[in-house]
């Protein structure tokens, strides 16, 4: 398999980056709207959800790759998919914000929750991702 130029490869970061950004951003209003809270002040569900659901994806790629179903497009998934959708879908930045924000406004209890569930919920999707991909 031959390598990537650094051109293409950065190429495949940036446009599956700029596709998980955009999902990232239209799931936040998605469920902001559906559960009805404000982004700011309640319990960041839109957070928790792209990076469970990122969790899950990143299993099932990884899951793929291992089994050799990336083919001779491995390196671009790896790339597009991995790195770019699913680095600019996922959101450890927003997450370290939101928690810093509950525990600045004396909401302790709720920021462990976050944290516990955002954690646990990440690893669990990701082993069902691993999984799925080992059974079917």
């Amino acid at each position: 398999m031959t390598s990537l130029s650094p051109v293409a490869a950065s190429l495949g970061v940036a446009i599956g980056g700029a596709a998980g950004a955009v999902l990232r951003y239209q799931l936040g209003r998605a469920i902001t709207s559906w559960i009805a809270i404000p982004p700011v002040g309640g319990f960041p569900w839109p957070t928790l959800a792209a990076n469970t659901i990122g969790g899950l994806a990143m299993g099932l790629l990884v899951g793929c790759l291992a089994r050799g179903l990336g083919g001779e497009f491995e390196q671009h998934a790896r790339l597009m998919l991995g790195v770019g959708l699913l680095g600019g879908f996922t959101t450890f930045s927003s997450f370290s914000l939101e928690t810093w924000l509950l525990i600045e406004d004396g909401r302790l209890g709720i920021a462990l929750v976050y944290i516990l569930a955002s954690v646990l919920a990440s690893i669990f999707a990701l082993v069902c991702g691993l999984t799925l991909t080992r059974v079917f």
